[in-house]
């Protein structure tokens, strides 16, 4: 009776690993697998994601190679690249409506920034995309038009941006690029309430606020070498051995700022 009693012991625990192993090798592909096909409907853009490893216990893990392609005539090979953002997931919640993500942070995240103009760039045609895909401005209840997994509902609690760099290829600088940095991005209790938010939504909330970001970044950068060139040939039109030191000076910082890659 023991003998058989251990028996049925040994197969229960056996048969709960292997539970927890399908358990967590499910969660990993289903988020890999959600990244690389909603993605795209969302962007109208490549979205890759080299892996993900998420605890089935605690529910804490990683995303590793993360890149938004860019858009039809860019020639950058990616508008964002992180190489590994940590988060946290009430791993149970991926069997719900809902998924409920605790924590997402993405650190130094590498953005392209690529256009012939500020206002004409591979980041804005994304955000056209993504507003088409969802149905024009958040309204609560923005989604994919199409694809079973576009009314999966989230719920993030805190995201955080933080490091990321911003290259900036402009065609009226003859392909010079300058490369910046912007403010942390931070977010709190998205999708809070009882209908969350769905993937469109989360994608076109951080996509503005990193648009945004960047578009400051760049016109201030933009503005200031402009004020340095300006200041330059103001004072070559001086003349005087001083003058043309100081113009020397001045038009330096300008190829410093916009130095070819």
């Amino acid at each position: 009776m023991k003998k058989i009693i251990l028996i049925g012991g040994c197969v229960i625990v056996v048969g709960l690993l292997a539970l927890v192993l399908i358990l967590m090798l499910s969660l990993n592909s289903l988020v890999k697998k959600g990244v690389e096909t909603v993605g795209p409907q969302i962007t109208k853009t490549t979205m890759t994601l080299d892996e993900a490893n998420i605890s089935v216990l605690s529910g804490a893990g990683a995303l590793k190679g993360f890149l938004i392609g860019n858009p039809e005539g860019y020639k950058t090979p990616s508008a964002i690249k992180v190489g590994e953002a940590s988060l946290g997931v009430r791993p149970m919640s991926v069997l719900s409506d809902k998924i409920h993500i605790t924590h997402v942070r993405v650190q130094g995240a590498e953005i392209s920034f690529e256009g012939s103009s500020v206002s004409k760039n591979n980041l804005n045609k994304i955000m056209e995309n993504v507003e088409a895909a969802t149905g024009g401005p958040a309204t609560g209840t923005d989604q994919p038009k199409s694809g079973p997994a576009a009314a999966k509902k989230l719920q993030v609690d805190d995201f955080l941006i933080s490091g990321a760099k911003v290259n900036v290829t402009l065609t009226a600088l003859g392909g010079r690029t300058l490369t910046l940095s912007i403010p942390d991005i931070h977010f709190t209790n998205l999708g809070a309430g009882p209908e969350g938010i769905t993937a469109g939504e989360l994608t076109k909330i951080v996509l503005k606020s990193i648009n945004t970001e960047t578009f400051k970044a760049v016109e201030k950068s933009v503005t200031d070498f402009s004020k340095q060139a300006v200041d330059a040939i103001s004072e070559m039109s001086k003349g005087g051995t001083n003058s043309l030191e100081k113009a020397a000076q001045g038009l330096k910082s300008v190829g410093d700022l916009f130095k070819k890659k």
